[in-house]
């Protein structure tokens, strides 16, 4: 291919721009499925100089990026419309967010299956298997299809429910192997009981 030209890649991505000898060659643009989009200055097939630019008009800065970073965790949705009052919170930058599919993340340009190491696109259409390194990052920073209890785990008593005495310090643990009504005290349990008033 030569001069200007319209290249379709198999993941749906089009290449719309100058060509040589059938490389990305001079000025061109990649349109991805996203939405998003890469422009750039190719020669013979590698970037020169490109701006890389969000479905939502975000464009990226390698040099100065301050966008979701530790200073400013605000999505670009938010920083052009505003942040929603106290109490309703935005899970991304699309609101209101994608269902994950149970068992997968949501890695951005799809859904990742940890089981079967595979991102599918929004569409459940192939894109890659992921790496040990892609695999890792996904399970560490992307957002899950599941709820998951956060902090610390009450413990349970005899009857299966939380001691929300003992979780104030009103009352010393109860043995759960204890039938109900004949808990020993903390003394003979061997520790001291330093929560207030003891029990009868």
């Amino acid at each position: 291919m030569e001069g200007e030209a319209e290249y379709i890649l198999p993941t749906e991505t089009k290449y719309v721009g100058e060509m040589r000898d059938g490389m990305f060659h001079g000025q061109g643009t990649l349109y991805f499925p996203s939405g998003s989009r890469y422009d750039a200055i190719w020669e013979k097939g590698l970037v020169v100089k490109g701006t890389y630019t969000f479905s939502d008009g975000l464009q990226y800065d390698a040099e100065n990026w301050h966008y979701c970073d530790g200073y400013d965790r605000r999505f670009y949705t938010e920083i052009c419309y505003g942040l929603k009052p106290t109490g309703i919170s935005q899970l991304t930058n699309m609101d209101p967010p994608r269902k994950i599919p149970p068992g997968c993340y949501d890695c951005g340009d799809g859904f990742y299956n940890p089981t079967t190491r595979i991102v599918k696109d929004y569409k459940n259409r192939f894109l890659r298997n992921a790496d040990d390194d892609e695999h890792e990052w996904i399970i560490r920073t992307c957002r899950k299809g599941w709820d998951e209890t956060m902090g610390p785990k009450p413990k349970p008593t005899s009857e299966g429910s939380v001691c929300l005495q003992h979780l104030l310090g009103r009352e010393p643990p109860l043995d759960p192997f204890e039938p109900a009504g004949l808990a020993r005290g903390p003394a003979e349990h061997g520790q001291e009981w330093d929560g207030g008033q003891q029990p009868a």
